[in-house]
Parts: structure tokens; sequence; C-alpha cells
């Protein structure tokens, strides 16, 4: 399956900044499940040198500096990918992965320890995974299906275009949040459960017919003998063709699509609008808000 997106994003300011360098992890990036054919991107003001690099996860980010000053900055990206997994869970176990909590073997343990770290999760997240797992007998896969789906059925879901995501206590006492508000509690069940995970930011075609359309969030969690695997559970699914993958990180930060900031006194609006065609489908849903 091909998914060809544009996406356009503004950034207006009331009086004229200078812009601080940016980092962009706008890329789609390569893996198994996927495979960008075509990719293109248009900054304004033109920045004054970029420098693109794997960064610590190995998204594929750009870093812009910018010498004009601006009462604008636009971003805009073009691409289409192929998505390669059509089951999501095409894969075996290893043996000594399928009973929680787990136990990753060395030096792969080591490897994951920055996203098994549940340092800052509470004791009432550490609990509510506790008790899922006990549902689940105590196995990998039942509990991150529960988990999936738990979260999905309970927890009222709601708009918030800009903003950090709240934090995984918060989300869990009010049953209400964002996507990203649910990939954050779905990474510390996970991590209460000694499961490596990450927070992922990319694109879902499903929200791309909605009114109001804007990037999407979710989790991934590291398994034995399967690598990497998908979880949305704003959707209730196990990420396979419906997903495209901008970028994955320990903390929400590093994957953000878009990072930096300006000097000056001015505020700040954002105006964004997505694009997405799937065969003969295409959509488009205009979006605005204020900027964080």
């Amino acid at each position: 399956m091909k998914i060809s997106i544009v996406h356009s994003t503004i950034y207006r300011y009331d009086e004229f900044v200078n812009l601080e360098p940016h980092t962009f992890r706008l890329r789609p990036r390569t893996d198994c499940g996927q495979r960008p054919l075509t990719f293109e991107m248009h900054i304004a003001p033109e920045p004054a040198g970029t420098r693109e690099c794997l960064d610590q996860d190995g998204n594929l980010a750009m870093h812009a500096r910018f010498v004009t000053p601006t009462r604008e900055l636009s971003v805009l990206t073009r691409f289409q990918v192929e998505l390669l997994r059509p089951n999501p869970f095409d894969f075996v176990l290893a043996e000594w992965s399928l009973a929680l909590p787990m136990v990753y073997l060395e030096p792969l343990g080591a490897a994951l320890a920055p996203y098994r770290n549940r340092a800052n999760v509470s004791e009432a997240v550490q609990g509510y995974a506790r008790s899922l797992a006990a549902d689940s007998e105590w196995r990998t896969l039942p509990f991150l299906s529960a988990l999936n789906e738990r979260l999905f059925q309970t927890v009222r879901q709601i708009v918030r275009p800009v903003g950090p995501p709240f934090s995984s206590a918060v989300t869990l006492h009010s049953l209400e949040g964002s996507c990203r508000d649910l990939a954050v509690l779905f990474c510390d069940a996970c991590r209460a459960m000694g499961i490596a995970a990450r927070f992922v930011s990319g694109y879902e075609r499903a929200a791309a017919v909605e009114k109001d359309s804007y990037m999407h969030a979710w989790a991934e969690v590291y398994l034995p003998g399967a690598g990497w695997i998908g979880y949305d559970p704003a959707r209730g699914v196990a990420v396979s063709e419906s997903h495209v993958t901008i970028a994955a990180a320990f903390d929400h930060e590093l994957a953000s699509p878009v990072t930096g900031s300006y000097r000056g006194a001015a505020q700040s609006a954002m105006e964004a609008c997505l694009s997405l065609q799937v065969g003969s489908l295409q959509v488009r849903s205009p979006q605005a808000g204020d900027a964080a």
C-alpha cells in the first residue's frame, strides 16, 4: 500500500523575531514496516545553513539555522511512503520474553535501559499496569493487547492541537486525553512491567478523514524476536498499514516534528493543512490553533 502526504505548517508572529536554530524531524523513517519513495521539504525563510543527521534513535533529523528576521516560519513537506507490514503480528517471541515482568538478556538489557526507566512512573500507573498484567495471567502479548484495548475503551479522547503531553498520572486520573497523552500512558504502563517502550509521532490515515486532522502519536515496544512493534491506544489497534512513522524516542520531545525557539516579544500562532491520499482517496483538513 502506498500513501502520499502533503503537510504544511505556518508559524506566524505579530512582530519581527529572530529564529534560533531549529530541528526538523519530518522525513519518514525507513524500516521493515515502511519505505519512503519520495520526499521533499521547503522552509521559508530559507535557512542560512542546514545539516542532516541521524539522531539518538535513528530518526532522520535536519538542523537549520537562520539569520534573517521574520514574521513567519513556513514548513512544507511532500512525500510518498510504501507500507510493508499488513500483519502486525508476523513474529515469534523469544521464549524468555513471554512472561511478565519482562527481563531482557544482556547486553540487550543495557541498551534498552533508558526505555525501561520507570523512575518517574507514578504508583497509580504502576498499580494499573500490575492489575492488567494479573488479568492477563502475566503474559506479555495478552497484556499489551489488553492495555491497548482498555485505554481505547475507557479514556475519553480530546483534541489538543498544541502543548506537551499530560503526564501518565494525570491522564489515568482524568481518563481524558489526546493521542499523545494516551501514548505516554501506554509507555509508562509498559515500563512498569519492565517492557521497553518509546513515544512515536507520525501520520495515521483514519485521522485524515476527520473534520480536524493533525499529526498522530502512538507507542512502540521492544519485543525480543520482533524488534520495535507499534501499538496505538487512541485507535485500539496494533500498528500495521494505517500508520506512517516519522520519529520515535524515549521522550516525546526527542520525537517532536519541529523544535526551536525565537528571540523577541512577539506572540505566535500556528496554522497547518494536512492532505493525505491512499489510492484514489484524497482528503484535506485545515488546522488552526495558538502555538505554545
